[in-house]
C-alpha cells in the first residue's frame, strides 16, 4: 500500500470484503475509492471474484484509473471508450479483470449489445451512486438490469432530496423488492444492515476544522433597483396566471432574482464581487488557494473577466474533459493562480483539492447536501489547515429566504442514516417550498386565497 490506511478505513475494507450487497456512504473525503479498491483486490487475490465492472461519472474515469494503479497496480484495467465497434470489443475482452465505464455509455452500450448478450460480472460497483436515485430513469434501469453476483454502491449522499432516492439504492442492492414503499423507521433498520457511513468529525479527530461563515451583503443601488422591479413584475405575472400557474413559472422568477443577486446585468454592479475581490486580494498576498462555486457558468465567465488580475482558472462543463486535469494541476502548483472558479455540476464530486484553504459559495445550490459535497473537495484527508467556508447571501432577498428554508432541511439525512428524530422532510427545496418563497394570491375579497402547487404525482 502507498500509505498506511486509518483504522476506520481498514474497517471499511473488511466490511466491503464480507458484503455481497453494500452501500459505503462515508462522508466526502474519507477515502471511499481506496477502500473499494483494496476490498476488490482482496477478493481477487482470494479467488472469490474474477471480473469487476466499475461505473462512474465520465469526469472521474481518469481518477479511478490513477487510484487503481496506485492501490492495485498488478490488476489490469480497461476503460470502455471510443467508437461503438471498439467499445463492443472492449466489453468482450476476456483478459481485463476490471472494466471502467461511465453511466451514459452503460445505457447506450446496453441497448447496443442487448441485455441478454451483455457480459456478467462477479462484482458491480457504482461510484457516485446517487446517479440512479430516480428509479424510473434509464440509468437506474440499466444498472439494475446488469447480471452480477455482488453489488456495491459508493456515495457520500445516499439521500439528496427525498427518502425514495435511498430506496432506489436499496433496490439496486437487492435489499428490497422493486418499487418498494417504506417508511423512515424501516429505512433506518435497513441502513444498519446494508450501509456503512462514517463522518469526519467522528473518525478524524485531528482533521483541521471547517469554519463556516454566512456573509450577509446589501445589494448595490443598481442591483436593488433591478431586483425590486423584477420581483414586483414577476409576482404580478404569477398572480395573473391564477390556477394555471406551474412550478416552472415560479422557478423562472426565482432564477431571475438569484442571478440579479450575483450581479446587475445592465451595470455589472455586484455586492458579492466587491466582497470577493477584497477577499481574494488578501488570500493571494498570503499565498493561499481558494475555490469558488456557482451554479451558473455565465456567472463564472463574468467573474473570470472581473478578476483577471489574479489569473483565475475555470473548471465547468464547457471545459473539455481532456483539459480538466491540467487545470487542476496548474491550480495546485502555480503560486500565481490563487483562485479556481468551479460549477457545482462538475466540481462537487470526485476531486481532491485538499491544498485549498478557502471555499466560497457565490450562490446557493438548491440542496445543502450538494453544497457539502463541494466544500468537501477541500475539507478532506490530507488537509493541513482549517478550511474557511464563506456563503454569500444577499440580505432581504430570495437568497435569504432560501437559506432559511434549507436550514430546516438537514434532518432527513440523519433520520434515515442516524438516530435523530424521525422526519419525512425533504432535504432540498420541493414545489411547496418554492411556491412558499412568494405570497401568491388569487381571487378577490372573500374569495382571496393562497396559490399552491398542484398535488404531486406518485413518486
Amino acid at each position: 500500500m502507498p500509505f498506511e490506511p486509518f483504522p476506520f478505513q481498514y474497517h471499511g475494507i473488511a466490511w466491503l470484503f464480507s458484503q455481497a450487497s453494500a452501500l459505503l456512504a462515508d462522508e466526502m473525503g474519507l477515502g471511499k475509492t481506496m477502500q473499494a479498491i483494496s476490498a476488490l483486490r482482496l477478493l481477487m487475490r482470494s479467488g472469490q471474484i474474477r471480473s469487476v465492472l466499475l461505473i462512474c461519472p465520465k469526469p472521474l474515469i481518469t481518477n479511478w484509473q490513477r487510484e487503481l494503479q496506485l492501490w492495485a497496480e498488478e490488476i489490469p484495467v480497461v476503460a470502455i471508450e471510443g467508437p461503438s465497434d471498439r467499445r463492443r470489443m472492449l466489453w468482450e475482452m476476456p483478459n481485463a479483470p476490471v472494466k471502467v465505464a461511465n453511466y451514459e455509455l452503460l445505457v447506450r452500450d446496453l441497448e447496443m449489445i442487448g441485455e441478454d448478450d451483455f457480459p456478467a460480472f462477479d462484482l458491480l460497483i457504482l461510484d457516485e451512486a446517487q446517479r440512479i436515485k430516480n428509479r424510473d430513469s434509464r440509468t437506474n434501469q440499466a444498472a439494475r438490469s446488469l447480471k452480477r453476483h455482488r453489488s456495491w454502491a459508493l456515495t457520500g449522499t445516499p439521500i439528496e432530496n427525498r427518502p425514495s432516492e435511498f430506496v432506489s439504492l436499496l433496490e439496486f442492492l437487492g435489499a428490497v423488492p422493486d418499487h418498494s414503499v417504506t417508511d423512515i423507521r424501516q429505512l433506518n433498520r435497513l441502513a444498519k444492515t446494508y450501509v456503512l457511513r462514517r463522518t469526519k468529525d467522528r473518525v478524524l479527530k485531528d482533521l483541521p476544522p471547517r469554519l463556516d461563515r454566512d456573509e450577509l451583503l446589501e445589494l448595490t443601488p443598481a442591483q436593488q433597483t433591478a431586483y425590486v422591479t423584477a420581483e414586483k413584475e414577476g409576482i404580478v405575472r404569477l398572480g395573473e396566471l391564477g390556477e394555471s400557474i406551474t412550478i416552472q413559472h415560479v422557478f423562472e422568477l426565482v432564477l431571475r432574482l438569484k442571478q440579479i443577486c450575483n450581479y446587475d446585468p445592465l451595470t455589472g454592479q455586484s455586492c458579492k464581487m466587491d466582497r470577493l475581490a477584497a477577499e481574494i486580494e488578501e488570500i493571494s498576498e498570503s499565498g493561499g488557494k481558494a475555490i469558488l462555486f456557482s451554479q451558473w457558468t455565465r456567472s463564472l465567465d463574468w467573474m473570470n473577466q472581473k478578476l483577471q488580475h489574479y489569473r483565475p482558472l475555470i473548471y465547468h462543463g464547457a471545459i473539455p474533459s481532456s483539459r480538466r486535469d491540467a487545470v487542476l494541476e496548474q491550480f495546485q502548483h502555480d503560486p500565481d493562480c490563487p483562485l479556481l472558479l468551479m460549477s457545482y455540476g462538475v466540481g462537487a464530486v470526485g476531486l481532491n483539492l485538499q491544498f485549498a484553504g478557502y471555499v466560497f459559495l457565490y450562490d446557493r445550490w438548491w440542496n445543502p447536501a450538494v453544497e457539502d459535497q463541494a466544500i468537501n473537495r477541500a475539507h478532506r484527508i490530507g488537509q493541513q489547515s482549517p478550511v474557511l467556508v464563506t456563503k454569500f447571501i444577499c440580505r432581504d432577498t430570495i437568497e435569504e429566504r432560501i437559506d432559511k428554508v434549507l436550514q430546516q432541511k438537514r434532518e432527513l439525512f440523519q433520520a434515515v442514516l442516524g438516530d435523530s428524530e424521525v422526519s419525512n422532510a425533504s432535504l432540498s427545496l420541493n414545489a411547496q417550498d418554492i411556491f412558499g418563497l412568494f405570497d401568491l394570491k388569487a381571487g378577490q375579497g372573500d374569495q382571496l386565497r393562497t396559490i399552491t402547487p398542484p398535488p404531486a404525482g406518485k413518486d
